[in-house]
């Protein structure tokens, strides 16, 4: 009797740690989860929940209650985590989640590579289901794109405020802001400028960014032609907009361009974010959009020598002309590219004195300027270049690091709309800085590169590869898909759904049973048993089944006698892996014996 309560007893903990050993990998995301977004609330509730009813399980409903906590959290995490890390971690949860489950309902008849095995065939049974409500349920927009509630969380990157001239000396950071997968075969833009703040709000030394507000009912995942895909994975910041070339067009309901140029996504920006969108050469709605009061406004009177060589470009009758003119002017003038330029006054003072500066500098500088000569200028922030990376496997990846920050103008010139300019090429040892930066990172990249940032290289890799897998069957792949499969007849979808559901069902159920079948030991003595002509009554266990072969054939006597010992071991004793290793043994030899004999 004792030995029973002692078997039952090491069976529950058993289970129980498997049980405790899915909550690191729901932790480990629940981390990264942005406090801003609607989910991450519910997601943490149901952690915690499952935590406390862990602690205090008495009851068989108990542990399924936390089994199911912790699938729906991990469901919930994975709605709003999809990177390939993150995606490891939630088969992790998943499977050690059935498998706490399970080892409470065999009641510890499994080893833990047992009922991680069983779990495994668990969800290969499900992947029948899964897979045809992944190809034919109708891809949803999200139904939200709100940040709730404090926005924390460790960012990096641009700022939607741009005061150069208080930036005594500038300090490079070479951590990664975005990576940017082509197809195969297509070259990498190491050279291309990536859009992602507008500027228009000037007070004659800042200028300021606003966020413009959600647009209810705007048109995004739009359905475009055989473009190009560019595949997006982009780092936490402290903006809602991301990089983008400021041609492509989106390609899901959650993206969208604003009438300034910035690409939004619906996704919080204070954790990663990965998005597909599709080149165009057509020019795009926002460089054709006429200039806003805020755009034309003119600098303070604070800057009399900046006001008073604007009159000089003003006096010229085109737009194109003033531009030109203020190129010829800065270009004559004795302008150094530099970070360490220290702090300046004013914007007079760094065009007529100082005239040592960063991107920031210039861009401003000449922005206030054409405003100054009216003609519609903003300052534009983002990312200039970038930095190839080829990892062992799979395409080369174009990687944008903060160090590619950048800044420039963009002017309205009549006919042509927004057009971009950048200064900073106009300083005398200023040829394209960033070029200088990309060539000394790529030579470093070749030779000086340590292990772990070789390393990183490698994951992101394999990041882009599954997010450029993931999000590649989107709203309009699918939609083209269905097409292609129903034609004119999408009225059967409907009914295809609920047949593949069956048919997907009714294949999960046979695998499972295949599965269980050819791995349980109790099942596969009883198919032998049969073979023999035995075969057990209802309620019937297998001892008592054993003992009545025994009888008709007495024969075989000890064979059956030692089977039933060694399966009552298998099932219920406490064994260590070594002992369970040698009496599964014992059971195949004697399976053999009984196969053998006729």
């Amino acid at each position: 009797m004792s030995g029973g309560v002692g078997d039952g007893m090491s069976h529950q903990s058993h289970a129980s740690s498997l049980a405790w050993w899915a909550l690191p990998p729901v932790m480990l995301q629940c981390i990264a989860l942005n406090w801003s977004a609607p989910l991450t609330w519910p997601t943490w509730a149901l952690v915690f929940c499952s935590l406390f009813k862990l602690r205090d399980c008495r009851r068989p409903f108990d542990r399924r209650l936390v089994a199911l906590l912790q699938l729906v959290s991990t469901g919930l995490l994975a709605a709003q985590l999809q990177g390939l890390l993150a995606s490891i971690l939630q088969v992790l949860a998943v499977l050690l989640a059935l498998a706490g489950l399970l080892g409470h309902e065999l009641a510890g008849a499994l080893t833990f590579r047992g009922f991680l095995r069983r779990s495994l065939q668990l969800l290969a049974a499900a992947l029948p289901l899964a897979l045809v409500l992944f190809l034919f349920v109708p891809r949803l927009p999200p139904l939200w794109t709100t940040q709730l509630g404090p926005t924390r969380g460790t960012v990096s990157g641009l700022s939607p405020d741009l005061d150069p001239l208080s930036i005594a000396e500038l300090a490079l950071v070479d951590g990664s802001a975005a990576r940017v997968l082509l197809p195969e075969g297509m070259p990498l833009p190491t050279d291309a400028y990536w859009r992602v703040l507008v500027h228009e709000q000037f007070d004659g030394r800042r200028w300021q960014h606003q966020d413009p507000p959600v647009i209810r009912g705007r048109s995004g995942g739009q359905k475009v032609g055989q473009g190009t895909s560019q595949w997006w994975v982009v780092e936490p910041s402290a903006t809602r907009a991301v990089p983008w070339d400021g041609s492509a067009l989106p390609t899901s309901p959650d993206q969208w361009i604003t009438p300034e140029g910035e690409l939004l996504v619906g996704a919080a920006s204070r954790q990663r974010r990965s998005f597909r969108l599709q080149s165009t050469e057509k020019m795009a709605a926002w460089q054709q959009r006429i200039p806003v009061p805020s755009e034309r406004q003119s600098p303070p009177d604070s800057l009399p020598r900046l006001k008073a060589l604007a009159r000089q470009f003003r006096a010229l009758p085109t737009a194109s002309g003033r531009l030109e003119a203020a190129e010829d002017w800065f270009r004559r003038q004795p302008f150094r590219y530099s970070l360490q330029p220290g702090a300046v006054a004013d914007l007079d003072v760094f065009l007529f004195d100082q005239q040592v500066g960063f991107c920031g500098h210039y861009a401003s500088s000449l922005a206030a300027l054409m405003r100054a000569a009216d003609v519609p200028a903003r300052v534009v922030s983002g990312y200039q270049g970038g930095h190839v990376v080829q990892p062992l496997s799979g395409s080369p990846y174009l990687e944008l690091r903060q160090s590619d920050a950048h800044a420039w103008v963009e002017l309205w010139l009549e006919g042509q709309g927004w057009r971009r300019v950048d200064p900073t090429l106009w300083a005398t040892n200023a040829a394209l800085p960033s070029a200088a930066v990309a060539a000394e990172s790529g030579q470093r990249q070749e030779e000086n590169v340590p292990w772990w940032r070789w390393l990183q290289w490698q994951w992101w890799g394999l990041n882009l590869a599954w997010t450029r897998w993931w999000f590649g069957f989107d709203q309009i792949s699918q939609q083209a898909w269905l097409q292609t499969l129903f034609g004119a007849q999408l009225r059967w979808l409907g009914v295809a759904i609920v047949v593949g559901c069956f048919a997907s069902t009714a294949a999960g159920w046979l695998l499972l049973r295949l599965g269980l079948r050819s791995r349980s030991p109790l099942a596969q003595s009883l198919r032998l048993m049969a073979r023999r002509g035995v075969v057990p009554l209802q309620g019937e266990s297998f001892p008592r089944l054993c003992r009545r072969a025994a009888r008709m054939q007495p024969d075989l006597a000890p064979l059956f006698q030692a089977m039933a010992d060694q399966q009552q071991l298998l099932a219920h004793a406490p064994l260590t892996p070594s002992q369970r290793r040698h009496h599964l043994r014992q059971w195949r030899h004697l399976r053999s014996r009984l196969g053998r004999l006729r």
